[in-house]
């Protein structure tokens, strides 16, 4: 069954439910740090605009430890989720996080320069230990080169 695109992009939004062990650090990370929009909420869940997408934080137990696979000599965790930005949007963000004093996993570097898929990219970890990636390439038709 094909999915119907989303009002005004030809491209259908994703819903994403994680585990966090603390709803009030979430809310202060998700909200405050990277400043999404809080919609609808429980004792145990909260519903978050990422750009459009339907992102929940649900109240869960730790988990354990994740692995990493070496891409560009950095160590990626896995897993992890992230968003796709233009170069503005993600240079606005690494501030962002830098300003609000983010530790990163990865720091905000250009990877792949020169070759196909191009592309700025930051890992950081939320509160709850679940691995981020924000990435921006340098041109956009290169998301899926090869």
């Amino acid at each position: 069954m094909k999915t119907p695109p989303t009002p005004g992009s030809r491209i259908p939004r994703f819903h994403l439910a994680m585990p966090v062990d603390d709803l009030a650090a979430a809310r202060r990370f998700y909200g405050d740090v990277l400043g999404l929009e809080e919609g609808r909420s429980s004792d145990t869940w909260v519903d978050w605009n990422l750009h459009g997408h339907q992102f929940v934080t649900h109240l869960a137990p730790r988990r354990g430890e994740g692995v990493s696979n070496v891409v560009d000599g950095h160590d990626v965790p896995v897993p992890h989720f992230g968003l796709l930005l233009t170069q503005p949007e993600f240079h606005e963000l690494a501030d962002r996080l830098r300003t609000a004093g983010t530790t990163f996993v990865i720091e905000p570097y250009l990877r792949f320069e020169g070759q196909p898929g191009e592309q700025w990219t930051m890992f950081l970890l939320d509160p709850a230990g679940n691995a981020l990636e924000f990435k921006a390439f340098a041109d956009d038709a290169q998301v899926f080169a090869v």
